[in-house]
């Protein structure tokens, strides 16, 4: 920890970027009619373009809530908030008009409200699959007791990309790691709090939890991802030094 914070904040200056380079935001575009004109470029700008990928999606999610119902399923605020981000995904045609929407409605929070219900989703999948589960048993099969911190971090890391979600994560990995630390005789505490690194380190790789202050700020999420990079790689070598020696 202490050398997080020596290390960060120097790498940080290092990286601020010389007056010329710098960007600011003119605070004239926070102001402007959202930009619905379609540029392809890229094959980002061809799927955020896409109605086939928006109706495919909305009407998978359609089609779950039919099934929901058929099945006995009644009526609760995650069905609700569920139907009426699928209808609005078919309603809007591509995703780039439903994100243009959000950030209209919701200024500063479009992204968390786009992003969170796929998360959970994705969580859903991975837990009920048993695929975060069989990641962390991967890793604890080549681990011994000094190095379980060490793998359950690289774990936790990588489980985090699909579960951003301290409390879910934890849920799936804990009934692991716990009885693996117990049976190797590992530091128990320490694997726990390697856990918890994990699951923050890769935040950066992710930077959903900068996605208001981005709105605020006019930029976008690439703005700071070589930023971020670059601290990943960085803070994961000193932690892993850490749980390995210290």
């Amino acid at each position: 920890m202490a050398a997080l914070f020596i290390i960060v904040p120097l790498v940080n200056r290092l990286m601020l970027p010389e007056e010329r380079d710098s960007i600011y935001a003119d605070p004239k575009i926070l102001d402007d009619e959202p930009d619905t004109s379609v540029v392809i470029n890229r094959p980002a700008d061809y799927l955020e373009n896409s109605r086939t990928l928006a109706w495919l999606i909305g009407f998978s999610g359609i089609a779950f809530i039919f099934q929901y119902f058929m099945d006995g399923g009644g009526l609760n605020l995650n069905i609700v908030n569920f139907m009426f981000l699928f209808i609005a995904i078919i309603l809007h045609q591509t995703p780039k008009r439903l994100l243009a929407s959000l950030n209209e409605g919701v200024k500063g929070g479009a992204g968390i409200v786009i992003q969170f219900p796929f998360y959970a989703g994705i969580m859903s999948v991975m837990t009920a699959s048993g695929l975060a589960a069989s990641i962390s048993s991967g890793f604890v099969s080549i681990a011994s007791a000094e190095s379980l911190p060490f793998w359950s971090f690289i774990s936790a890391g990588l489980v985090n990309i699909f579960v951003p979600s301290g409390g879910g994560q934890w849920a799936v990995q804990a009934p692991v790691m716990l009885p693996a630390a117990q049976e190797l005789g590992a530091d128990i505490p320490r694997v726990a709090m390697a856990v918890a690194w994990g699951d923050a380190w890769t935040n950066l790789l992710q930077p959903f939890w900068a996605l208001p202050v981005l709105a605020i700020a006019g930029l976008k999420a690439k703005d700071i991802m070589g930023y971020c990079l670059m601290l990943l790689i960085i803070t994961g070598i000193i932690i892993s030094a850490g749980l390995t020696w210290l």
